[in-house]
C-alpha cells in the first residue's frame, strides 16, 4: 500500500527537480554547510553517544540488575586501585 505522505528530507540532502542553476547551487551550498555542522559539531556527537550509551546501560540494567551491579562494584575497584597505585608511585 502506497502512502502519498511527504518523506521528510534530511537537511544534507540536495532537492531534486531544481531547473535554475543558481537556486541549484545555493541548495547544494546550505546542504554543505549543513553537513559540515552536523560532522563538525562535536560537542553535539559526543552528547550523543553518552546518551545512547547511557541508554543501554540503563535497559542492561534492567535486564540484570545483579551483573550491572558487579559491573559497577569492578569499575570502581579497578579505579581505586589505579589511582592508589598512582598516588603510591607519586609518593616514593
Amino acid at each position: 500500500m502506497s502512502s502519498d505522505a511527504p518523506v521528510p528530507m534530511p537537511r544534507t540532502a540536495v532537492p531534486l527537480g531544481i531547473a535554475d542553476p543558481v537556486e541549484k547551487a545555493r541548495a547544494e551550498l546550505k546542504a554543505a554547510l549543513a553537513a559540515i555542522e552536523v560532522k563538525a559539531n562535536v560537542p553535539r556527537r559526543v552528547s550523543l553517544s553518552i546518551n545512547e550509551g547511557i541508554e543501554k546501560a540503563r535497559t542492561f540494567s534492567k535486564r540484570n540488575p545483579a551483573l550491572a551491579a558487579a559491573a559497577v562494584v569492578t569499575a570502581a575497584a579497578a579505579i581505586g586501585a589505579a589511582v592508589w597505585g598512582f598516588v603510591r608511585s607519586y609518593t616514593r
